[in-house]
């Protein structure tokens, strides 16, 4: 017998919608699978490798360009971070999502999850099976949450086709496209906002070998 049948079962089903403060208590492990939509859990699916390389490595490149315009301006704190919670809205009920990437104003660790007016910019890479939720749920739920900016970063042949940059626009609370990033731009391109970010080019190639 297949094994949906083993997991459909009546005691199966969420009982309550979850909160912020339930979601705080929650195992840990539970929480790195799901993300919270209108208070219903939703499954997360693994990223493949190439995914986790393409982000990991840009990571470092915006971590790299918060360090200097922090050094340029000591009274401002920057923080990155990979995969993490951040609440999106609390009411009428909770949705919690786990950006790819995120630049975010510095916060204390105890701040869990993460409010979405700490972030500057989020960031999706976007897989096969990720593609419609990236590009349309994803896109409207970050605009909703007032996320002043959207990446969308695509992949093809072993490496970072295009990086798609979405400035919000508040009138209409909803991105549209400020600039199109892609490795013919010439081995290094450069994002002025809303820090001056350098893309390497070079380093988004070969993510699996």
């Amino acid at each position: 017998m297949s094994a949906i049948f083993d997991w459909a079962r009546a005691d199966n089903l969420q009982p309550e919608p979850i909160t912020v403060e339930t979601w705080r208590e929650l195992p840990e492990e539970f929480c790195r699978q799901v993300e919270v939509v209108d208070g219903q859990a939703v499954r997360c699916d693994a990223p493949a490798r190439p995914h986790q390389k393409a982000a990991h490595r840009l990571m470092t490149m915006i971590e790299s360009a918060a360090e200097q315009h922090m050094q340029r301006d000591p009274e401002i704190c920057l923080d990155v971070d990979l995969d993490f919670d951040v609440t999106l809205w609390e009411v009428p009920k909770a949705t919690i999502r786990r950006p790819d990437i995120a630049l975010y104003d510095c916060a204390p660790e105890d701040v869990r999850p993460l409010p979405a007016h700490y972030l500057k910019v989020v960031i999706e890479v976007v897989s096969p099976g990720s593609a419609k939720v990236d590009t349309t749920d994803k896109m409207a739920e970050y605009a909703r949450a007032g996320i002043p900016w959207y990446w969308l970063v695509r992949i093809a042949d072993n490496q970072v086709a295009s990086i798609d940059v979405h400035v919000l626009d508040h009138t209409l609370s909803s991105y549209r496209l400020y600039r199109v990033l892609e490795p013919a731009d010439g081995q290094q391109a450069v994002l002025e906002v809303p820090i001056r970010v350098k893309i390497d080019w070079r380093r988004l190639t070969d993510l699996t070998r």
